[in-house]
């Protein structure tokens, strides 16, 4: 195994965590809570980031190598035993009030960190067994649509109006959740319905993606209803709610009040790195997979995790994910500390009497083949 690819594996330190909060009482169905937001934040607040890439050579060798895909493929084999060893738990008759939130927060954090976030990174690849095990993560979120839309909605129309996951400046969290969600829910159907309409296939059919999706989603429902009951089904719900709420505050710092310039009616220049926030702190991109180096997945998204880079002129985020989600659930916080940023950003990048831009915007590196360039202007 390569050494370099052992750091990934660190996320599993949320995995023993939740088996412990999931057996244990008291303060200790919290431990993974309190690993996640107080203590990674905590540190990397003076831990500096590392905006380093990988030199040529070291890089073929880490996108050639398996390792980086076997370990994702773990975490997926790991997500739903987990889920029904939570689901199993709640069963127990002793819980108090504070054990059950305690378990079910973690439970959704595990949906959230794992479940929608490795199921995003393989659904940017290409082969089937990947896709499948994309959806499997998916799902134990019940957000099975996210790899529609995110993938043919989502970076066609990142940092635009018509994105529901590009949040605009002054747009406070909460209002985001509203449109995000319900606005990318619907997008992924007109996604669907477009695409079966283009093959003249029927509705009722296996092509229809959201339409297999819904099914699959009321199957799996159904079957931890007859399996474990209402209440228990109700945590889970819980569980799965708390995950796609994670998975849309992620969204939402990631594109905070960054705008592509329009160029002619319904068409955009395309996405570059100044249009997503960046974040090189270390513990957070190792708990991510490299997510939070979010500016180099936009402007190339077949790029793998392990291989993603630093842009010079990339938007940096003064501290990393979890920092700056805390950070977003304080509006008036989050507006004063970020919204100056986007002004340096518009003012850096545009003129704002015309909106013209004032610099070239030339990425610090060069993509691996001019072929897999994204077109200039996406339409």
């Amino acid at each position: 195994m390569s050494i370099r690819a052992f750091k990934y594996l660190s996320p599993l330190v949320l995995y023993l965590g939740s088996i412990t909060a999931f057996v244990g009482h008291g303060l200790i169905c919290f431990a993974p809570l309190i690993y996640a937001w107080v203590v990674i934040p905590g540190l990397e607040l003076f831990i500096k980031p590392d905006p380093s890439n990988l030199n040529e050579a070291e890089e073929e060798v880490a996108r050639q190598s398996k390792v980086y895909d076997y370990i994702l493929y773990l975490i997926v084999l790991l997500q739903m035993p987990t889920l029904f060893y939570f689901l199993y738990s709640m069963q127990d008759a002793t819980l108090t009030v504070a054990d059950k939130i305690g378990r079910v927060g973690t439970m959704g954090l595990l949906c959230g960190t794992f479940g929608v976030n490795v199921g995003h990174e393989l659904g940017h690849r290409v082969k089937p067994f990947e896709q499948i095990l994309a959806r499997i993560s998916l799902l134990s979120s019940l957000y099975m649509h996210f790899v529609i839309e995110h993938n043919k909605g989502h970076h066609k129309n990142v940092a635009t109006p018509e994105d529901p996951s590009s949040a605009r400046m002054g747009q406070p969290l909460y209002f985001f959740f509203l449109r995000s969600i319900f606005l990318t829910y619907v997008s992924a159907w007109k996604i669907s319905l477009t695409e079966i309409h283009k093959q003249q296939k029927a509705f009722f059919r296996l092509s229809n993606e959201m339409l297999v999706f819904q099914l699959v989603q009321l199957t799996f429902v159904a079957i931890v209803f007859l399996a474990f009951g209402w209440k228990i089904t109700l945590y889970f719900l819980a569980a799965a709610i708390l995950g796609i709420l994670l998975s849309e505050m992620v969204n939402y710092i990631e594109h905070y009040g960054l705008e592509r310039k329009q160029i002619a009616e319904g068409k955009y220049e395309r996405a570059m790195p100044e249009h997503s926030w960046n974040s090189n702190h270390v513990i957070g991109r190792l708990m991510l997979f490299e997510l939070s180096r979010h500016s180099d997945h936009h402007y190339l998204a077949s790029r793998k995790y392990q291989v993603l880079r630093h842009h010079e002129y990339a938007p940096q985020m003064p501290t990393g994910y979890p920092g700056m989600m805390i950070l977003s659930l304080m509006p008036p916080a989050w507006f004063s500390v970020m919204n100056p940023r986007v002004r340096k950003i518009k003012a850096e990048f545009y003129n704002d009497a015309d909106y013209l831009p004032t610099r070239k915007r030339t990425p610090s590196v060069m993509v691996e083949a001019p072929s897999k360039l994204i077109p200039p202007e996406i339409e």
